[in-house]
């Protein structure tokens, strides 16, 4: 009986972590990480930009942006799980010093501080993010987004192969 239980209980666990993203609206399909490395080269990372990753999931985007540039990153995670996968990730490798994951709805953060910031979102997603990064980035400020466009605002580069947009505040 036992047993059974536990097996109910992971059965439920599995199926929580799997469906709690969809639950609050925020789904999870990893990044490839060649599409990582293309996006953050894409946006010309370097030393002195702060990235921000919106739905950083396991956190790779924000762990290559310090550790392939040496940029520091701040990864925003709404599903409980991911971000204490993203976080361990994070201290595992020995970023905790240039790495900050936090656990929330990226809408309810300022973005000021971001140079460059990365998503994978969804149409409708972007659609109400357009407005928050316009109004918090500063001029100049990257946004580099896979598969889904921000419509409505000039590519500044394209890569049709691995479908990654580029914008520009300001731009």
């Amino acid at each position: 009986m036992l047993i059974l239980f536990i097996g109910f209980v992971a059965v439920v666990a599995f199926m929580g972590w799997i469906y709690w993203p969809q639950i609050i609206g925020a789904g999870w399909s990893p990044t490839p990480m060649e599409k990582v490395k293309k996006m953050l080269k894409m946006a010309e990372i370097e030393e002195n930009d702060v990235v921000y990753d919106l739905g950083c999931g396991d956190g790779r985007i924000i762990v290559a942006a310090a550790s392939r540039f040496g940029a520091r990153a701040v990864g925003i995670e709404a599903d409980p799980l991911r971000f204490l996968f993203s976080w361990l990730r994070v201290k595992l490798c020995g970023l905790g010093d240039k790495v900050k994951v936090i656990w929330g709805n990226f809408f309810s953060y300022n973005l000021a501080d971001a140079t460059v910031i990365t998503v994978f979102l969804s149409h409708e997603a972007n659609s109400k993010l357009k407005e928050k990064l316009q109004k918090e980035l500063s001029p100049g400020a990257r946004v580099v987004s896979y598969y889904w466009l921000f419509h409505g605002w000039k590519v500044i580069k394209f890569d049709p192969v691995h479908q990654l947009y580029m914008y520009r505040i300001g731009d």
